[in-house]
């Protein structure tokens, strides 16, 4: 992905944003013609010369300091996610900087998928930074099967099943996650953050380019430049065997493993949530049943 372009873009939508109330400057006269703050207000608030700012914006941030970094994101009122996104930008930006970080894993080490398999109450699943889903235990598998069944997204001989493909490109997603406008969005600025710590990687950009060509909601969504950690919340789904469930959800990097994430989802004890994973929980049981029924060779005669 072409850094100069990420560069030049996030910061003119952040910088659209912001009126100069929001940043404290007086706001003379009414006809601005630009959306949100001048360039020159950004490099006064940002204790930079105007050049420099209007050379930053442009795309240039390879020599930019931390301390020019933290004055532009103070002056640009900069989230801890859009943050990391600047700094991610700034290092790719630079030659003397590893530019090609290593890619997770493809796959998950033994003692991961038995983790997982400990977990018995829960769905919980390991993901990359792309959204492929790398291995999961029974309920999480019971949980998403509408993603794993999928015609589009699930898994098939050459790719793992992804939810960002399930959200963008099956119908069935709109019913599967209650508030779908969110979960696109928020998936959609996720990538994007992602897009600036690897610019490289073929694999995301592949990801990203199909996304765009199949999905005018990507298309809007992409073009905002939003980025959002992913690490703590609710997650309302409505599943086609058990019905509504209101979960919690933590979301947490693998030290073993950098580029995984271990994702869990839980309800509180005595609410309907409880009762719907218990239910889930039933239902898996019965449907590796019927499988294991339909592949074994006695039960066909």
């Amino acid at each position: 992905m072409d850094n100069r372009a990420q560069v030049r873009e996030f910061l003119a939508s952040r910088r659209a944003r912001i009126t100069p109330g929001q940043a404290g400057l007086p706001a003379y006269g009414g006809n601005r013609r630009v959306k949100g703050l001048r360039r020159e207000e950004v490099a006064l608030l940002a204790g930079v010369s105007i050049d420099y700012y209007i050379r930053m914006e442009r795309g240039d941030l390879a020599g930019a300091s931390e301390a020019v970094l933290d004055g532009v994101a103070n002056a640009l009122q900069l989230d801890e996610a859009e943050r990391e996104h600047l700094q991610a930008l700034a290092r790719s930006a630079r030659p003397t900087t590893a530019r090609h970080p290593r890619p997770g894993p493809a796959t998950v080490r033994p003692v991961i998928q038995q983790v997982l398999d400990a977990i018995t109450e829960a769905p919980a699943w390991i993901r990359n930074a792309r959204h492929d889903i790398l291995a999961m235990n029974t309920l999480a598998r019971a949980l998403y099967s509408p993603v794993l069944d999928s015609a589009v997204a699930g898994a098939t001989a050459r790719r793992a099943a992804n939810t960002t493909r399930f959200i963008y490109l099956d119908p069935a997603a709109r019913a599967f996650f209650i508030d779908y406008d969110r979960v696109a969005a928020d998936a959609a600025a996720m990538l994007r953050l992602e897009a600036g710590r690897d610019p490289h990687d073929k694999a995301l950009i592949t990801l990203v380019g199909e996304l765009s060509t199949q999905s005018e909601l990507f298309r809007q969504h992409w073009a905002a430049h939003n980025v959002k950690f992913h690490r703590t919340g609710r997650k309302r789904l409505r599943h086609p065997a058990v019905g509504e469930l209101d979960l919690d959800f933590e979301a947490m990097e693998l030290p073993s493993e950098p580029g995984l994430c271990l994702n869990v989802y839980t309800a509180g004890a005595g609410t309907p949530a409880a009762d719907g994973l218990k239910l889930l929980a039933s239902w898996a049981a019965t449907r590796a049943i019927d499988n294991a029924s339909a592949l074994d060779p006695q039960d066909a005669r």
